[in-house]
């Protein structure tokens, strides 16, 4: 495979890349006109962090690849939408990166939890090693429900964040699981009837403080994600409509997916273009310098961002959400409800109070699927599988 690297320490913003319309322009919630935003729509896309292919880190397992080039694009989707999740749950959605400038503490940790080495929470590393039990060998392609699977289990490890994670499956959004995953480690009223945090318990290194809050919380940040199949070849133009109220809502984590075997990270729209950041690009890992700090330039991406036609979307994706607040995530629930009155819009899923009685669950207490379960909601979302039949379903 070539392995081309690029670096955008010469390249500076050529506003005229961005399309001269009045339409507004959609960015993760935010609404932004071209006319007289355009420094501010250009700082939000630099702002987000810009995870793509590596070259040169560790070996994954010791002995694997030491570059994900052709392989871990999704990958690198998967880590953009979930460091999004940390960057709001942690920094802020008004947060920005500005280049030379001093960032704090919590910017850092945020980064690190996607180093490529295999103690990062969300390292390519510990993905690929994780994806082993999801029937994905290293090196094996992902499809939006894998790493979104995947992503679930390793965000367990991460007591710093302490997310609850949500994967709607079944085109459907069960209220009631969501509420009772987010208040389930919180047994305490108030601190009061909290025990005493021993004072050298440790959070995997990070800010204890940040452990000890969010014990008291009666609340554990969501991070909801939603893998759907929006047509069988092509995208349902259907959906279109629908897809973009979900770039508008300020809940918004954006939408892993991209075209056959080519994944992307979209966080936004304007028009009928959707708006991207692409992980195709191979750059060095980075290691920090002689003072200990980490060089993250090559984490933001400093040029316009890349742009696609919604009807050249696969239809195999799946969409984010971050809910800090049980507010946050009432608010989002009566958006979607809201969207099934928008006049030429479909419904992408259903938002239900309780699990409808047609759901089959013969096993209250293990809610994993067997493997054939599992292989066939592989294939379903899996755009890599170019063979799909939906009567294999």
């Amino acid at each position: 495979l070539f392995l081309a690297t690029l670096t955008y320490d010469t390249l500076r913003f050529e506003y005229e890349d961005f399309p001269e319309t009045k339409e507004p322009v959609w960015i993760l919630g935010r609404k932004y006109s071209v006319f007289t935003e355009k420094e501010e729509i250009l700082l939000d896309v630099t702002s987000r962090l810009w995870f793509t292919y590596r070259k040169n880190f560790p070996a994954i397992g010791g002995t694997g690849p030491t570059s994900d080039t052709g392989w871990g694009c999704m990958l690198r989707c998967g880590q953009m939408i979930f460091a999004q999740a940390l960057v709001c749950r942690h920094l802020g959605r008004d947060w920005r990166w500005i280049k030379g400038k001093r960032q704090m503490d919590n910017y850092f940790n945020v980064l690190n939890a996607f180093i490529d080495k295999k103690d990062s929470y969300y390292s390519i590393h510990q993905i690929a090693q994780m994806g082993v039990g999801e029937g994905k060998s290293i090196g094996q392609w992902y499809g939006p429900n894998t790493v979104a699977q995947v992503l679930k289990k390793l965000a367990a490890f991460d007591t710093w964040s302490s997310l609850a994670v949500h994967i709607a499956m079944d085109n459907t959004v069960v209220m009631e699981e969501i509420r009772r995953l987010c208040q389930s480690n919180f047994p305490c009223a108030g601190a009061a009837a909290c025990p005493a945090v021993e004072s050298d318990v440790l959070y995997n290194g990070y800010p204890e403080e940040a452990g000890v809050r969010d014990r008291l919380s009666l609340w554990k940040p969501l991070v909801l994600l939603i893998p759907l199949r929006l047509g069988l070849t092509e995208i349902n133009e259907a959906y279109i409509e629908t897809l973009k109220h979900c770039f508008m809502m300020p809940q918004s984590l954006g939408v892993i997916g991209g075209k056959p075997n080519s994944a992307h990270y979209f966080i936004g729209y304007v028009g009928e273009e959707l708006i991207y950041l692409d992980p195709h690009t191979t750059q060095p890992a980075v290691e920090p310098n002689d003072s200990g700090c980490l060089p993250d330039e090559s984490f933001h991406c400093q040029h316009p961002p890349c742009r696609m036609s919604i009807a050249e979307l696969d239809p195999s994706i799946a969409v984010g959400f971050f809910c800090n607040t049980e507010e946050d995530f009432n608010n989002w629930c009566q958006q979607i409800r809201k969207l099934s009155l928008v006049r030429g819009a479909l419904p992408m899923f259903e938002l239900v109070e309780r699990q409808p009685s047609h759901f089959s669950n013969p096993d209250v207490l293990n809610l994993t699927p067997d493997s054939s379960d599992a292989d066939r909601l592989e294939r379903f979302f899996d755009s890599e599988d170019e063979d799909f039949e939906i009567l294999s379903l």
